[in-house]
């Protein structure tokens, strides 16, 4: 266990809140940290498990069945989509600040926007006016979600330079299991408060926007970052460093917009979401269709579950295997396999083989989840560590794209082959293939990834003003 070996400066006279104040004393443990991080990461994984809701909110004034005047699943949708654009949006532009005023006062933020979105959507709930959940939920939780994701992460890397991958993975892996959390507790919660006059979702809302934001502060209260140069006890860069394309120079994130690696990353993000979250989103039916008369809707509901497990295992798993074998090796492993296993789907579910089918998407899942916590290790590589959380949080933009991408390929693909004819069993081949020429192209790019040039790296004099 690593500890702080240098002094923290006058962090002590500094306001509470600030940067200077998160900069950790001598003792102080990073393990620490992790359980900081995973008190948010936890909470804003919430997001997966809002579908719950989706059910319930079409029968706010029929209570137990929708009436005319309830609103639609499609008008819903909407809730879930604009928290994503607006998490992308939120850690893309709040980027710069984050590196300004440090991961607390950043953390703090997000408490109270993804509390007090819940809290605005209550009150939506209650005087029957979606437009205070797009607004509660959508964008101010949805700049929550963006805040919340990217400022523990980028601590996570600064604490663990001998271990990004793990690291990042842990906090991540929270954001990947906060869903398997907040389904049931929503659920529970729902019938808890539910009566002949309400379904309970307003109830819900409030209980759940102070438990999280509670969460949520106390891992900005826990959060510290360390002192300026510190290293793991024992630890030298040239110890761990698995390839020439680890650096130990920073680039400002402004000038991370100037290299080519920021946007083949980029692309390399986009594509391996795209492959897999438009599967996760459809995984239900998908298998249903895929096996008519086999397989229930509640076995089709385990196997969307076990596409959770794996995907948050994945998150974990994957992120430490690339702190072994490199980042740009892990992800030609998720688009070399993923392409193979893709192909391979449409001959399991043609030849009735449940086992093999489950297990392709399965593993999928877990390359979904690792291409999430294994990129800031990625850019933390590429870019340094200075200013890793706003870079992060610009790529994420790529994490919305794809959120609107991949459904979208899924959804109307389907819809056209259906259309013509082909059988619901068969609907799917041709999505799947796009999927694995997708993940192809994707390997071209991560193949095109190189080393920064030295042109776009800071001096000395630059990284002491911060500027």
């Amino acid at each position: 266990m690593s500890s702080i070996t240098e002094p923290s400066g006058n962090s002590g006279s500094a306001p509470f809140f600030s940067k200077q104040a998160t900069v950790a004393k001598p003792g102080f443990s990073r393990w620490m940290v992790p359980p900081a991080a995973l008190a948010v990461h936890l909470c804003i994984g919430q997001a997966y498990a809002f579908s719950v809701f989706n059910g319930p909110l079409t029968k706010v004034i029929g209570i137990t069945q929708s009436s005319a005047d309830d609103w639609s699943l499609t008008s819903l949708g909407w809730i879930f989509s604009l928290a994503i654009v607006f998490l992308g949006l939120s850690a893309a532009f709040a980027g710069k600040w984050l590196e300004r005023v440090g991961p607390r006062r950043t953390m703090l933020t997000a408490a109270c926007c993804f509390g007090g979105g819940f809290l605005v959507s209550a009150l939506g709930v209650y005087l029957h006016q979606i437009v205070l959940l797009y607004l509660g939920y959508g964008v101010i939780g949805g700049i929550g979600l963006g805040l919340g994701y990217v400022s523990p992460v980028s601590t996570l890397i600064r604490w663990f330079p001998d271990r990004r991958g793990m690291a990042t993975g842990m906090a991540i892996m929270g954001f990947g299991g906060g869903a398997m959390i907040a389904a049931p507790l929503s659920v529970a919660l729902m019938n808890h408060f539910r009566s002949a006059t309400s379904i309970g979702v307003a109830e819900t809302f409030v209980v759940l926007g102070i438990a999280y934001f509670i969460s949520m502060t106390i891992g900005a209260l826990a959060i510290r970052v360390p002192p300026a140069d510190w290293k793991p006890a024992g630890w030298t860069p040239s110890a761990t460093s698995q390839s020439k394309m680890i650096s130990r120079n920073h680039v400002h994130i402004d000038q991370a917009l100037k290299t080519p690696q920021f946007y083949l990353i980029w692309l390399v993000l986009f594509l391996n979401v795209t492959a897999g979250i438009g599967i996760l989103g459809q995984a239900s039916v998908m298998i249903q269709e895929s096996f008519k008369d086999t397989v229930s809707a509640a076995a089709a509901a385990g196997f969307v579950g076990l596409l959770s497990l794996f995907n948050m295992g994945g998150r974990f798993v994957w992120a430490s295997a690339s702190d072994w074998i490199g980042r740009k090796n892990t992800y030609f492993i998720f688009f070399a396999l993923g392409a193979v296993l893709y192909y391979l789907v449409p001959g399991f579910a043609a030849s009735g083989h449940i086992a093999l089918f489950v297990l392709a998407y399965c593993v999928i899942l877990t390359m979904y989840g690792g291409g999430f916590s294994t990129v800031p290790a990625y850019l933390a590589d590429m870019f340094g560590t200075a200013f890793v959380g706003g870079i992060h949080g610009r790529l994420l933009t790529a994490w919305a794209a794809a959120g609107v991408a991949g459904p979208v390929l899924v959804n109307y693909i389907r819809a056209y082959e259906v259309a013509q004819g082909v059988a619901k069993a068969d609907a799917y081949t041709m999505t799947v293939h796009i999927m694995a020429v997708l993940l192809v192209v994707g390997f071209v790019c991560n193949l095109l990834v190189k080393r920064v040039d030295d042109k776009h790296h800071m001096t000395d004099a630059q990284l002491a003003k911060g500027a």
